[in-house]
């Protein structure tokens, strides 16, 4: 992937823009992708749901063709439009047949300039994200992991739901989503992705041409956030007849590039792996506590940390607690064994390719990688890292990071009312 897809830069009214960009004529198709740092609901501070919002309304169309107009002209020459928003991005992605091009980078530069904000589809999106939000209240699921975000990262806006409530969404006004939008989309916060079988000089004039009216704005200071060192649960109730129960724990990075193999290593042998990993063997397979369980590490430059997640029985909630707390123990003193060590690396290294077969996948993970700042094709390099690791290093680099058995919990359970819970520990 390293040699394939490149980082090269263009200029856009003066600023260079990185561009990461792979040419690939095995299907007569391109893709564009514009990611504009800085965004996202990172940036919402009290005006929470905005980020969620203006992503709704962004994927109405432009005001000139209306939401169907837009749709039609989209579905006329199977050009697809999508704009999402992240934690801290907003991006535009556009995939299009080679005879296509034009039209959708036409489509592409209405909308970044004439996007369909008025108080008509305002509303129309208000409504659109409130019923996703009422919808949530019925998804365990969803609810358990807001509750250990809340307390995971409580203090910082990850903290926040996307979503926000009814009222944050209804509080909104029109002037509130136009700043958001405005301050979004500054040049030096941009990054462009382009690939498939297209010319990048055509598409990078055509850019040009499209985002040479934004100003250019100030770099994108990417923030840190700090993870809940003191563990602390948080419950939540509902009519259910399962305990679901999300986890999770800080997990310190001094040196990203030479850690995240060791941390990839680790969690897949912890539980990350499925069935062989130690959290499914505990839960599931010797006591019969779950379906199914695991534990994933997330190590960055912004905010590093684990996350896990398991249902089972009302009357087990405790003993499944108790299970995964002395695995993590257990696997932080005693560390990994060799055959452990020799699944792992014959499960990574062979599913990586599985990982890079399309263009979108290489080109998602070359975006991860360089923005995190290790590099396009970094991914390459760690695999030669986990193809060399021994079992002294991945037990020292286990034994050192103890701050993972410092849990917290996010829970949706049944009331403590009920017969089934009468036994378990309060919030």
């Amino acid at each position: 992937m390293g040699k394939e897809t490149t980082l090269i830069s263009t200029k856009i009214a003066g600023v260079e823009i990185p561009v990461i960009y792979e040419r690939s004529a095995l299907i007569p198709a391109g893709k564009v992708r514009l990611i504009f740092q800085g965004a996202g609901n990172v940036q919402d501070g009290a005006l929470i749901g905005r980020s969620a919002l203006l992503e709704e309304l962004l994927n109405r169309g432009s005001k000139s063709r209306g939401n169907v107009g837009f749709a039609e002209a989209l579905e006329r020459e199977a050009i697809s439009l999508d704009v999402s928003s992240g934690l801290q991005t907003l991006s535009f992605g556009l995939d299009f047949l080679s005879e296509a091009r034009d039209s959708a980078l036409v489509l592409l530069g209405e909308l970044v300039k004439d996007p369909n904000f008025t108080a008509a589809e305002l509303k129309k999106a208000k409504t659109a994200i409130i019923a996703r939000i009422l919808a949530n209240q019925n998804d365990y699921d969803y609810r358990a992991e807001e509750l250990l975000d809340s307390v995971l990262f409580a203090g910082t806006p990850l903290a926040q739901s996307k979503l926000g409530s009814k009222e944050d969404i209804e509080r909104l006004s029109l002037k509130d989503i136009k700043q958001a939008y405005a301050d979004a989309l500054q040049l030096k916060r941009l990054i462009i992705i382009i690939g498939g079988d297209v010319e990048l000089e055509e598409i990078t004039r055509a850019l040009d041409s499209m985002l040479s009216h934004l100003p250019q704005g100030q770099p994108y200071e990417k923030p840190t956030f700090q993870v809940r060192e003191n563990p602390e649960s948080k419950s939540d109730y509902a009519p259910t007849q399962q305990a679901y129960i999300y986890f999770g724990s800080p997990l310190y990075v001094g040196d990203l590039a030479k850690e995240r193999y060791l941390a990839r290593v680790a969690a897949f042998i912890l539980g990350s792996g499925g069935f062989g990993s130690r959290i499914l063997e505990e839960v599931r397979v010797k006591r019969g506590l779950a379906y199914g369980a695991y534990i994933r590490f997330y190590p960055s430059t912004y905010t590093s940390y684990t996350s896990g997640y398991l249902q089972t029985k009302l009357e087990s909630q405790d003993e499944a607690i108790a299970v995964v707390k002395q695995t993590i123990v257990g696997f932080v003193k005693n560390g990994a064994t060799q055959a452990e060590l020799d699944a792992a690396k014959k499960f990574l290294l062979g599913s990586e390719p599985l990982g890079s077969e399309t263009l979108s996948q290489r080109l998602t993970r070359a975006f991860s990688d360089y923005y995190v700042g290790l590099g396009v094709g970094f991914s390459q390099k760690e695999l030669d890292q986990i193809r060399t690791l021994d079992l002294a290093t991945l037990n020292a680099y286990i034994k050192a990071h103890s701050e993972i058995e410092k849990l917290s919990f996010g829970i949706i359970t049944a009331p403590e009312s009920s017969p089934k819970t009468k036994n378990q520990s309060k919030k």
